[in-house]
């Protein structure tokens, strides 16, 4: 099983970080409302970035703490230049 890290961006403009094994299962409970608590009320939502982290549920989970630590404007460049994903792997 793959894990993966996304970000979500709201109507707000606001980005939300998540993982999980399946992007297009998960962006759909995000945009039906059944997703994360945080996302409800905040659509239309986009897909703005997403990373395949492999098969390891821990690494997953670390590479989203790591990206939830950066500032918005850090988030804002990994959306911009995907590959820049390399700096923050753990």
């Amino acid at each position: 099983m793959l894990w993966y890290v996304y970000l979500v961006r709201t109507s707000g403009g606001a980005l939300y970080c998540g993982i999980t094994t399946d992007i297009e299962r998960r962006f759909k409970q995000h945009s039906d409302g059944t997703g994360a608590k945080a996302l409800r009320g905040k659509g239309p939502l986009t897909l703005e970035f997403s990373y395949q982290v492999g098969s390891n549920r821990s690494q997953a989970l670390k590479l989203e703490y790591a990206i939830k630590k950066l500032s918005k404007l850090n988030k804002e460049l990994l959306v911009s230049n995907p590959t820049s994903i390399q700096q923050i792997v753990v």
